[in-house]
């Protein structure tokens, strides 16, 4: 039993469709109305298909009160993470402190340099990233004396003025599956945020193990890293495989995973109002 001491949260993860964009901000509503907690969009700039999340997030903030908001990742390739950390604080700022930061360290590396980006290899994206965490983390922290100084191999902020900071202590979630980027995430980050269909059996136990050692020598707490986990499904009157049948078979499936695994934020992909007005059976 792993149990790392955090509040169930339950989200749901919307395509961010430009084809119907009121039906797009309709399912982010819906998720609060039904009660959930979290609202989370993918970030694919270069999917001229889809609305720009930064944009949708914002638009979806100002339609909402209660429920939180994140990308589900942010694609850091093409958001610089200065200029990200004070879209991530204004955010947060005017929506009352309900946005979290989910980070990745890129993929689909033949469109984003379509875009402008730069191809990094596995091990150079995962050096980028510790190097933006550590730009956003210094311009959120107005409570330091001095500019933002980062001089790095991939991004060299020097001297840029701290702030705003957020309205609340914003989590930093980072979209890990390899070993260096589950390091990271122990060693960095507030949370760990894959896809279930992602993984092979035994890779959440395996994950989780890497991530605490991670923690343990750079000082923190495993406690300091929240499990979450993208997943997807349907909801029948018959089950016919993994999430994919009655309520009941659902809480028993999620229970394993959060009493087993420590999954304490699931977020459940939402293509239909159904879909979505379903996973109230939590």
């Amino acid at each position: 039993m792993s149990d790392y001491g955090h509040d169930l949260v339950f989200g749901s993860f919307v395509t961010p469709g430009g084809g119907d964009p009121e039906r797009t901000v309709g399912l982010a509503v819906l998720t609060e109305q039904v009660g959930l907690d979290l609202v989370t969009f993918q970030d694919h700039p270069y999917q001229p298909a889809f609305l720009d999340t930064w944009t949708l997030l914002s638009f979806v903030a100002a339609r909402t009160s209660r429920v939180h908001l994140a990308a589900n990742v942010t694609n850091l390739p093409l958001r610089p993470p200065a200029v990200l950390a004070r879209s991530v604080a204004s955010l947060d700022l005017l929506s009352g402190g309900r946005i979290s930061l989910g980070l990745g360290a890129g993929a689909f590396w033949e469109a984003i340099e379509a875009m402008g980006g730069r191809r990094l290899t596995p091990g150079q994206g995962v050096r980028a990233l510790e190097e933006a965490i550590e730009v956003i983390r210094q311009v959120w922290d107005t409570g330091t004396r001095g500019g933002v100084r980062v001089d790095g191999e991939f991004y060299r902020v020097v001297g840029a003025k701290r702030g705003p900071a957020p309205a609340h202590a914003v989590p930093v979630w980072l979209g890990a599956y390899k070993p260096r980027m589950l390091q990271l995430t122990g060693r960095r980050a507030d949370g760990w945020l894959p896809t279930l269909g992602y993984l092979q059996p035994g890779d959440l136990t395996k994950g989780n193990a890497i991530i605490d050692d991670a923690a343990q020598q750079a000082g923190r707490s495993p406690g300091d890293v929240r499990r979450l986990l993208n997943i997807s499904g349907q909801f029948s009157a018959v089950g016919s495989g993994p999430l994919d049948g009655p309520a009941e078979q659902w809480v028993q499936e999620l229970t394993e995973l959060a009493l087993g695994e420590g999954v304490s934020a699931f977020i459940l992909g939402a293509t239909t109002p159904t879909t979505c007005a379903g996973s109230q059976a939590r």
